[in-house]
């Protein structure tokens, strides 16, 4: 049975302090599942020496869909490689309504993210009105047309319902069930599909134990030593 994966997003949370000190608990514990951990630009490469020499991959929260040039403010794929990056979160929905950025602007940052060599997680997810309308897998089918012809192996989904991000409600067992199910009937059954949406080390092993749940995304519990390696604890 293939290890289960923990992401942690630390969003725009954060201080070298906080870093050091949960990072540093990170990098002592054993840990049988495959983690990473995705926190803010400045702080990757204090990141990346605080988990030197261990399992715990580091990753982006987001990336430029362009490769090069003038775009100010902007960091590229190739410069989240060159500082030791593995992945990076693609489409988050906290991108998709703060921001504005449509499943176009994904399919680019998609491209970019393969073409510097690291591995995508691409989010999809519905919002409570889209999902009460009928229409969910409409919208996550239309979504996932992001990663059409990028072979399975190139990529992880992570299945975030908007309506669960940050507010503390979590999806069911069967909501997360049947739409875990539709993506792997959608893309390939090897697809690795992750759940994320207020997980917390109180309802991880619930959620782990739905038929079709590689992993999870986690939030705000990433910000918690404690509360995170509970996490990887419960999935490993």
């Amino acid at each position: 049975m293939a290890r289960k994966q923990v992401i942690g997003n630390w969003k725009m949370h954060g201080s070298i302090g906080q870093i050091r000190s949960v990072l540093s608990e990170v990098s002592r514990a054993e840990l049988g599942a495959n983690v990473s951990v995705c926190v803010a630009y400045p702080y990757l490469g204090l990141a990346k020496t605080l988990l030197k020499d261990t399992a715990v991959q580091v990753g982006a929260q987001d990336v430029c869909e362009f490769h090069i040039g003038a775009y100010t403010g902007e960091v590229s794929a190739a410069m989240l490689a060159d500082v030791g990056c593995e992945l990076v979160i693609v489409g988050h929905s906290e991108r998709r309504r703060y921001f504005g950025e449509t499943s176009e602007t994904a399919a680019r940052k998609v491209r970019a993210t393969l073409d510097a060599g690291l591995l995508p997680v691409y989010c999809v997810g519905e919002t409570a009105e889209q999902r009460e309308s009928g229409i969910a897998h409409q919208v996550i089918a239309e979504e996932l047309q992001v990663l059409a012809g990028v072979p399975t192996s190139l990529y992880a989904v992570a299945y975030e319902p908007s309506w669960a991000v940050g507010t503390g409600v979590i999806a069911t067992p069967e909501q997360i069930a049947e739409m875990h199910a539709f993506i792997k009937q959608t893309l390939d059954a090897r697809t690795r599909v992750l759940y994320g949406g207020s997980v917390k080390a109180s309802n991880t092993a619930q959620v782990l134990a739905v038929d079709g749940v590689d992993g999870v995304l986690v939030g705000g519990a990433a910000l918690s030593a404690s509360e995170f390696l509970e996490i990887c604890r419960i999935a490993g």
